[in-house]
């Protein structure tokens, strides 16, 4: 009877096993993005909606980098060194992923755990073959 339970016990575990992929084999996957462009809405004050839509991401973190993007050459543009991510929402539809990101910018490193440094993630985005604004 204990060797029925143990037997039974292995089986049970092994239907719960889920395949994972490899991390390797993402890396590896090819990636040919295709940015179809971005529109910049001031909100209020230093408060700023960027709206990006691009083919071919891999995920979410594509979009967001994409948004990431944009807020900082906003931010350089505007003369601010800083921004600050609130939130982005990202969905696809039709095989156009899209991206709603919102963030603050200023003259001054924000307080919070988000921010960026506008020079540096311009730096990293054209490095990465990012556009933005």
């Amino acid at each position: 009877m204990r060797r029925a339970l143990c037997w039974a016990g292995a089986l049970a575990l092994a239907g719960c096993a889920v395949p994972q992929e490899r991390p390797e084999a993402v890396e590896s996957a090819p990636f040919a993005p295709e940015y179809l462009g971005l529109e910049t809405r001031k909100m209020d004050g230093e408060l700023v909606n960027f709206l990006v839509a691009m083919r071919g991401a891999r995920g979410p973190a594509d979009v967001s980098d994409y948004a990431r993007c944009a807020a900082a050459q906003y931010s350089l543009i505007r003369g601010y060194g800083f921004a600050r991510h609130l939130r982005t929402n990202v969905y696809q539809e039709g095989g156009i992923w899209r991206g709603d990101a919102v963030y603050t910018i200023s003259p001054a490193l924000p307080r919070g755990l988000r921010t960026i440094d506008a020079e540096v993630t311009m730096a990293d985005c054209l490095e990465r073959g990012i556009p933005t604004v």
